[in-house]
């Protein structure tokens, strides 16, 4: 195990925060509050890791096990140090509470801790720090490191592949740096593109500002009470909704439309799976919501629609905005929510979920083995987007649902402690590993009420969805720290 690395990279990732920080700093002073929640956590974070950058490594490589052990404790930091601002202006005096808020943000879950109602009152520089986490955390620290490192070529390829979700690694042109160069700047196109159409739809600049990186790192912390329907805006919640949708996509798709390489994007099955299920979950929720609601005054087909629409964006992107109260829909609509809650978006977006990617290819191997369930001889390949899969890949996506459903089960007894209702338990638990954010019954709004236990358990499964598992496993066993 090379620490030296280890602990050089950490450092970086550390300095990088820091740097970060002077943006809720140049928010707090415009708005006339105190900077010094911020100052002091840069102080610490450069006590903490400056004196690493002196240390002399002759040994710069970075292998596999390196590299999963490196991202799990970047997240895990990154999030302890990114904690502080919130207990040192005293919005959230509890360090557990403001650990919870800071996974929550940097893995883009949005589930939070603090009371329903109390969000309005907070100071506006953590409020921006709070959401600025979702669109730090929607492509990864690691990958904004690589994208400003000079040297950040094969040394460091493992740090990408780990952070990278989806079952399937790769990078969109040779070089390393210039993928992650691509990937940023694709996000920030879309950033900007958002930002600007809800300034045009009348939010403010603030505003646009904050929920647009909810949207775009599909995080959903909202800076209002009552999430995006505060604003009582439609226009707004259709921007929100459309760029939702954007952000749950595959970003390779993007880069494929800018180098014009649309026959891999008209072969790309994820991507059409991912439209057909967007599509048929809001016109099932919109003809649910309609004749459910149809008897109330002002509820029309175009609310129906407009809000069903949300709302599927909203989960399968795991962002987990809000327009409607998810314990008031219909029983058709909570299963469907719950659905995609389950399976997330695309690979290689911001969004989590277990992929659907990564469904597809369960579904294909399932279906492999029942065919050879009645022809025992036959070969039979798994093919993607027209690519013959190979089985490594195959067999991980298998391995990948079996572990999820077992840290699922494990966490849900552990959660079960708290004596909640069993859909509570269940939904606040999956909603968290799978970043979602808002759950059913108890677990749709604060998570204030849940123990300190209980939110130990969901940051750790927050950490465990937004890295795939792999790292947070790496991490946590035995064998890699030892010397054998």
């Amino acid at each position: 195990m090379n620490y030296k690395m280890i602990c050089r990279v950490l450092s970086l990732v550390l300095l990088i925060e820091a740097g970060l920080l002077l943006i809720p700093i140049a928010v707090a002073l415009i708005y006339g509050e105190s900077a010094e929640p911020f100052l002091y956590t840069i102080l610490l974070i450069s006590a903490a890791a400056l004196p690493i950058r002196f240390i002399r490594i002759t040994n710069k490589r970075i292998y596999a096990k390196e590299g999963f052990v490196t991202v799990a404790l970047s997240w895990i930091i990154l999030s302890a140090f990114g904690a502080l601002p919130f207990v040192f202006s005293g919005a959230i005096p509890n360090y557990i509470d403001a650990f919870f808020e800071t996974v929550s943000g940097f893995t883009t879950t949005g589930a939070s801790i603090i009371p329903n109602g109390c969000i309005e009152s907070m100071p506006r520089g953590i409020l921006f720090w709070r959401s600025f986490t979702h669109w730090i955390g929607g492509m990864g620290i690691l990958v904004f490191m690589l994208a400003i490192l000079p040297d950040s070529e094969g040394n460091v390829i493992h740090l990408m592949r780990a952070e990278v979700p989806g079952p399937q690694k790769g990078k969109l042109v040779p070089r390393l740096r210039e993928s992650s160069l691509i990937l940023y700047a694709i996000y920030i196109i879309l950033t900007v593109l958002e930002t600007v159409a809800l300034l045009i739809a009348g939010l403010p600049l603030y505003d646009s500002l904050v929920t647009t990186f909810g949207t775009v790192g599909t995080g959903g912390f909202s800076v209002l009470n009552d999430s995006i329907a505060g604003y009582a805006n439609p226009a707004a919640e259709w921007i929100i909704a459309i760029f939702l949708f954007l952000s749950a996509i595959n970003y390779n798709i993007y880069f494929f439309i800018l180098i014009k390489k649309f026959s891999e994007i008209k072969k790309n099955e994820e991507l059409k799976v991912y439209i057909a299920i967007t599509f048929t979950s809001t016109v099932i929720i919109a003809i649910n919501l309609w004749n459910t609601f149809k008897s109330i005054g002002g509820v029309g087909v175009g609310k129906c629609i407009r809000d069903a629409f949300f709302q599927v964006t909203s989960i399968i992107s795991t962002a987990g905005f809000c327009t409607l109260d998810l314990n008031a829909l219909p029983n058709l609509s909570k299963m469907v929510i719950l659905f995609l809650m389950m399976i997330g978006a695309c690979s290689g977006s911001t969004a989590g979920g277990l992929k659907i990617s990564r469904f597809l290819i369960i579904l294909k191997s399932t279906r492999r083995e029942i065919r050879k369930f009645f022809k025992p001889n036959s070969v039979r390949t798994i093919s993607l987007d027209g690519n013959t899969l190979d089985e490594p890949t195959v067999k991980s996506s298998v391995s990948y649902l079996s572990v999820f459903i077992i840290l699922l089960l494990t966490s849900t007894v552990l959660i079960s402690f708290e004596g909640k209702d069993m859909v509570t338990t269940i939904t606040s638990v999956l909603t968290c590993f799978n970043n979602v954010g808002p759950g059913f019954n108890d677990a749709v709004g604060s998570f204030a009420d849940f123990s300190y236990f209980s939110k130990i358990v969901f940051s750790l499964d927050m950490l465990f969805g937004r890295l795939e598992i792999i790292p947070m496993l790496v991490l946590f066993s035995p064998s890699t720290w030892s010397r054998g």
